[in-house]
């Protein structure tokens, strides 16, 4: 029987809440406040997600970066072969704010995509405003 302790993030009180499993069955949640504690908890026992937030490179761009997350959550065990996968990438300037730039993010079906704009160098050059 394993035994974790979460910290609930769920609302301001940060409950910390004491989950017992085997990984396939919960057998107790003690120490949370709420109704939404016990839920977080649950999920972050059985199948705990992260959204992640990164940066890709830009190729020709005011800038060398551009800021990027995914718009849903992913299973925290893939967060390294994601940004595996994201390390792989250089987009091309210009880059529209919400643009996807990977779709189905190792195989999670979740679009990594972009969070900012950023002009061409040659838009930038022109003065045009970012």
């Amino acid at each position: 029987m394993e035994k974790k302790e979460i910290i609930c993030i769920s609302c301001p009180l940060g409950c910390r809440v004491e989950v017992r499993g085997d990984g396939e069955n919960i057998e107790s949640i003690e120490g949370n406040q709420c109704p939404q504690g016990r839920e977080y908890a649950r999920e972050e026992f059985m199948n705990p997600t992260r959204i992640l937030p990164t940066t890709v490179r830009v190729s020709g761009g005011e800038l060398p970066l551009v800021s990027v997350k995914t718009e849903a959550p992913i299973p925290r065990d893939k967060i390294f072969s994601a940004m595996d996968q994201i390390a792989q990438v250089t987009v091309e300037a210009p880059v529209k704010l919400g643009e996807v730039i990977i779709e189905d993010l190792v195989g999670t079906g979740v679009s990594l995509v972009a969070t900012r704009r950023v002009l061409s160098d040659k838009k930038a050059a022109d003065g045009e405003k970012v």
